[in-house]
């Protein structure tokens, strides 16, 4: 009787596991998915707010601008590399220097295009931020003081200095991976894809968590706790980024978004000391 019992309680407590490992996946899949929703959301709140609606079209106006420039000042550096890099010899200089500057204006408009739109949109991201707290509700912006902007500057600084410090970190150790031939290739570009994803949803969060004075260790302990909530947010913003036009508007929508989940997390009391 007794081995009867120990078998019956053996198989409960397998059923017991087994249960709680599903409601632990599907607790992770609806974290994922929340966190996919986020950008959508945020479109949404920015369609139906008009003081998010009018930051969102100077953002699309400003980043457009900045792209066209971008465009031209890759082709003119592009153009002017080429020329001095091609061979002399007449029958090939042309043709040369025509490739050359279409291969390097294609580089410098990358490294443009990554940068330039977020350094000349970077003073819109708090007043963004802001303006969503204040369409969710229960939030007043406290007024301007000289030493608050000093603090929140500050803080603002050394969450951008630490995140760029760590992503950097990141490409360099998975750098070596391109010199395996083939599949070191794609090993990079999906474990590269993936550490962006996350330091992406890191970047969005860090903007409000930075203006309410929040260290950015903090930022980080609380997107490790829910790494399905991280990945789906960044992932989502990560494939926006590569839709033409759409991502003219990526800058407001991911600033929306990245409020709205510590609005969430706010809520569940994630930045409550444990």
């Amino acid at each position: 009787m007794l081995g009867l019992f120990d078998v019956e309680g053996h198989g409960a407590a397998h059923i017991t596991d087994a249960t709680q490992r599903a409601t632990e996946s599907t607790a992770h899949l609806s974290y994922f998915f929340t966190g996919l929703s986020l950008p959508f959301r945020a479109f949404a709140l920015i369609v139906r707010t008009p003081k998010l609606f009018g930051l969102s079209v100077l953002c699309a106006f400003v980043t457009a601008a900045v792209l066209i420039l971008s465009g031209a000042g890759a082709w003119l550096g592009g153009s002017w590399l080429g020329e001095r890099l091609a061979p002399e010899n007449p029958t090939l200089h042309t043709a040369a220097s025509v490739t050359l500057a279409v291969v390097f204006a294609l580089v410098f408009f990358v490294i443009f295009a990554l940068t330039l739109p977020n350094l000349a949109l970077a003073p819109l991201q708090d007043p963004i931020s802001e303006a969503t707290e204040a369409a969710v509700g229960q939030f007043t912006p406290e007024p301007f003081s000289f030493s608050g902007l000093v603090k929140g500057t500050v803080e603002s600084l050394k969450h951008t200095l630490l995140r760029l410090g760590v992503m950097l970190l990141g490409v360099l150790v998975l750098l070596p991976l391109n010199l395996i031939p083939a599949v070191g290739s794609v090993a990079y570009l999906v474990l590269s894809s993936i550490w962006s994803m996350f330091w992406i949803s890191v970047e969005h969060l860090s903007n409000p968590m930075a203006r309410h004075l929040m260290p950015f260790s903090l930022v980080v302990k609380t997107l490790r706790r829910r790494s399905a909530l991280a990945f789906g947010f960044g992932a989502a913003v990560y494939l926006l980024l590569w839709i033409p036009v759409l991502n003219f508007f990526l800058m407001p929508v991911a600033v929306v978004a990245g409020t709205l989940l510590y609005r969430r997390l706010l809520d569940e009391g994630a930045f409550t000391p444990t």
